[in-house]
């Protein structure tokens, strides 16, 4: 039997660890050193500072350029607007002119003798002659429409009693219409003169030696310018025509014992106060209806609610 051969021994000399160099400490490349750069390090650094540098000018221009855009934009608007009122302001001038022009030259024509007064018409007369009052105002004929004088025109009909109040009104070209509210007389009062009529405000309308026919007779106590005067003449002017043309005498010591005297019958009608004349006048056309004054002494209507025929 074979035995295995031993290993062959390894020197000792093999066996031991062959001791290792230790590398030389680098010397630390200095920033000054530039040998110790290589040229890609070179080129790489150069090429981060150009873009540093493009960006920053980059950033630059957009700022340039966005505050240029808000200068134009800015000086766009206030040009806009500045046009824009100027446009107002001319319109507004020229509206202002016009109404101006317009106005001037209405009032040239107006007050020119393109539309002066020719013809004169009265109107609203029944007593008073219209030609008498139109001749009376002969002196507004040539003065033009506009430039009519009004005191001139209440001067020259104060000359007509009869005249209560009046308007005036141009029709163009050449016409003025005087409108006349004439006064309505209630009676004749009875003086050393005559016969007085008067209307309700006490002015006298004209004088006669006689009693005027159709107007009553008025024997008021205190005159003109007492309450019971008023007082009748509110009485007389509330009577309706068919009344009216009956009544021959009125009398009244106080506001509140108006009497009239009806016809050749002699008739009276007991009025009382002037309070509720219309209702009064209503109630007395019904009772004279029923009862002709012919057959009736006397009409109460002091109480509207229930007149009483005697």
């Amino acid at each position: 039997m074979k035995r295995p051969s031993p290993l062959p021994s390894t020197p000792e000399s093999a066996r031991r660890p062959t001791p290792q160099r230790s590398a030389a400490p680098r010397r630390p490349a200095s920033v000054d050193d530039t040998t110790a750069l290589t040229p890609l390090d070179r080129s790489r650094d150069a090429g981060s500072g150009a873009g540093e540098s493009d960006a920053q000018g980059a950033g630059l221009r957009d700022v340039w350029r966005a505050s240029r855009a808000r200068r134009r934009a800015l000086s766009a608007e206030v040009r806009r607007f500045t046009v824009r009122q100027r446009r107002r302001r001319r319109v507004w001038i020229g509206v202002i002119s016009a109404f101006l022009v317009m106005a001037l030259g209405t009032a040239g024509v107006a007050y020119s003798p393109l539309f002066a007064v020719e013809k004169v018409d009265v109107v609203g007369t029944s007593q008073l002659d219209p030609a008498a009052v139109s001749a009376a105002l002969g002196d507004q004929l040539g003065v033009p429409l506009a430039m009519v004088d009004d005191s001139a025109v209440k001067a020259a009909l104060v000359r007509f009693p009869l005249v209560e109040s009046y308007t005036l009104e141009a029709r163009p070209p050449h016409d003025l219409v005087v409108r006349i509210v004439e006064r309505t007389p209630i009676g004749a009062m009875q003086s050393a003169a005559g016969f007085t009529v008067v209307d309700a405000a006490g002015v006298a309308l004209s004088t006669t030696p006689d009693a005027p026919a159709g107007q009553p007779v008025l024997d008021i106590t205190g005159g003109t310018a007492s309450a019971a005067f008023r007082a009748a003449g509110r009485v007389v002017r509330s009577l309706p025509d068919a009344v009216r043309s009956q009544v021959t005498a009125v009398s009244a010591s106080t506001p509140d014992d108006v009497t009239l005297t009806l016809g050749a019958s002699g008739s009276k009608v007991v009025w009382g106060s002037a309070d509720r004349s219309a209702e009064k006048a209503v109630v007395l056309d019904r009772l004279m209806q029923k009862s002709p004054p012919d057959r009736a002494k006397e009409y109460d209507v002091t109480s509207p609610e229930a007149g009483v025929v005697r």
